[in-house]
């Protein structure tokens, strides 16, 4: 998709006006930022995140943004109420309105680095899916890059639970920077986050027998990949993993 030649960096460009001919989606919001192109569009009552002309998510159904903090939760095991758990990209707001959802989950730190994007769930459309969620006391927004906050900017925080949802997957990356957090080196740092017996979760929109096994190389245990099935084409899946007592 090619980048408005008017908008600067983290400047909204609005757009009105009825939708595109033939029922096509409507763009409210496109922004020019550090790592490209955010859009977000409607299409009838449904929003979408479109980056660098990637289609990542939208709101029409969520199972899967749901199921990766579930299962995280689930590999857990434990009945406390106080784990905590890192959320690597707001997206739609799904998971975060999940977790929110879960007593036991005691704190909740979700880590974004698109503005344009924390911008729509403050005070644009996507409030409607996450203003109780984000006004939730446990909840804590990062405007970081992921991958630069799991090596290096979470100092001596851990976190019982990472759910990470930044791309398409392992091998459909928004980005070439987002490649860092799958590869050994992005794995190992992700161990090193996690607390003894911490959970590691994520989504992707096909199975990937080779990151299994990139799990497997960096330490982790209990290495498996739960399917959610879709309307059409190969299911969504999440890959968990646990890093050793």
């Amino acid at each position: 998709m090619s980048h408005p030649a008017h908008a600067t960096p983290d400047q909204p460009v609005h757009v009105s006006g009825p939708p595109a001919p033939g029922g096509g989606p409507r763009v409210l919001d496109r922004r020019e930022g550090p790592y490209g192109e955010v859009v977000l569009r409607q299409r009838d009552e449904h929003f979408e995140i479109i980056a660098n002309g990637c289609f990542l998510m939208d709101t029409s159904d969520g199972r899967s943004e749901r199921l990766l903090v579930d299962a995280a939760l689930a590999e857990l095991g434990s009945a406390q109420a106080s784990h905590r758990v890192l959320i690597g990209g707001l997206g739609v707001g799904f998971s975060l309105v999940r977790a929110v959802e879960e007593a036991r989950w005691g704190r909740i730190t979700v880590v974004e680095r698109e503005a344009a994007v924390i911008d729509w769930h403050r005070a644009g459309p996507l409030s409607a899916v996450s203003g109780a969620a984000l006004a939730d006391p446990r909840t804590e927004i990062v405007a970081a890059d992921l991958v630069a906050y799991v090596r290096e900017g979470a100092g001596p925080r851990l976190f019982d639970a990472l759910c990470l949802d930044i791309d398409n997957g392992p091998e459909w990356t928004v980005t070439e920077d987002n490649g860092g957090l799958y590869s050994p080196a992005g794995l190992a740092a992700c161990r090193e986050r996690l607390t003894p017996g911490g959970v590691l979760a994520v989504w992707s929109a096909q199975p990937s027998a080779a990151f299994e096994e990139a799990l497997r190389n960096a330490g982790f245990t209990g290495v498996r990949t739960e399917e959610i099935p879709v309307v059409r084409g190969v299911p969504d899946v999440v890959h968990l993993a646990r890093k050793g007592a």
